[in-house]
């Protein structure tokens, strides 16, 4: 029997791909969906965000590292600054809900990495910027994990690696966000180089082997762009309609 799973992850509060994604999810008949997090931190539409994905009851949430910011109660941020008051007692409730990981028959989901939600699995930062880990320290680094398939978010880029071991390691890109700059560790800039909303599909025809196919969506990234702009927040627009980090 065919088998399909959507994955999404990082939509940063942009509504206006979020919805143009559940359309195309929806017109290839995928009704399961898996949301790696980070889902209303950013400054475009996190209300509309949050009621698009709770209208969807099927959806499986993990929680990303910005969700769990959500649910503190002060943080120095901009983005918590902007988002947090549009929040209610619905929405962190529901945000409660979602899952640390979530295991579908040999695949792991997760937001960051298996163990922590803050962290790179494929990526690694140093004073000399981002570069992918090895195949032989990914593998020494996912020893414990029994999955062959492993599905993560967090760094908004796309990109998948066959270890060695048999484990394929696939990071879904970012729905909302296809670039930010971050100072920490180190400063550094992840960048998609496309402002197409971006998300993966996990296929099975049979047995036990998925095919994965990496899905980019056009959606209106001006209208969304001039939103964020409105909003007093130059680099996420930037990032938004060119997929390039924003550097002052």
């Amino acid at each position: 029997m065919h088998e399909s799973i959507a994955i999404i992850s990082d939509i940063h509060s942009n509504s206006l791909a979020l919805e143009a994604v559940l359309k195309d999810i929806s017109n290839r008949g995928i009704s399961s969906i898996v949301n790696l997090g980070d889902s209303l931190f950013g400054p475009i539409d996190p209300l509309g965000t949050a009621q698009q994905l709770m209208a969807h009851k099927n959806i499986i949430h993990i929680m990303g590292n910005c969700d769990q910011i959500l649910l503190a109660e002060d943080i120095n941020s901009a983005t918590y600054k902007f988002v947090k008051p549009l929040t209610n007692n619905e929405i962190e409730n529901w945000i409660r809900t979602f899952k640390d990981t979530w295991v579908f028959e040999d695949i792991l989901f997760c937001h960051g990495t298996p163990f922590l939600n803050d962290r790179y699995l494929l990526e690694e930062v140093d004073g000399s910027g981002v570069r992918y880990k090895k195949p032989d320290q990914l593998s020494k680094e996912l020893q414990e994990v029994p999955q062959h398939y492993i599905f993560c978010g967090h760094s908004h880029v796309f990109k998948a690696i066959f270890l060695p071991t048999g484990k394929f390691i696939v990071n879904s890109g970012s729905v909302g966000l296809p670039a930010y700059y971050d100072d920490l560790p180190f400063p550094h800039a992840m960048e998609s180089n496309s402002p197409h909303a971006e998300y993966v599909i996990a296929h099975k025809a049979s047995g036990i082997t998925w095919s994965i196919e990496h899905v980019m969506v056009h959606y209106d990234w001006e209208k969304a762009s001039s939103i964020t702009n409105k909003n007093g927040r130059e680099d996420y627009a930037y990032a938004v309609k060119t997929g390039r980090a924003f550097l002052e």
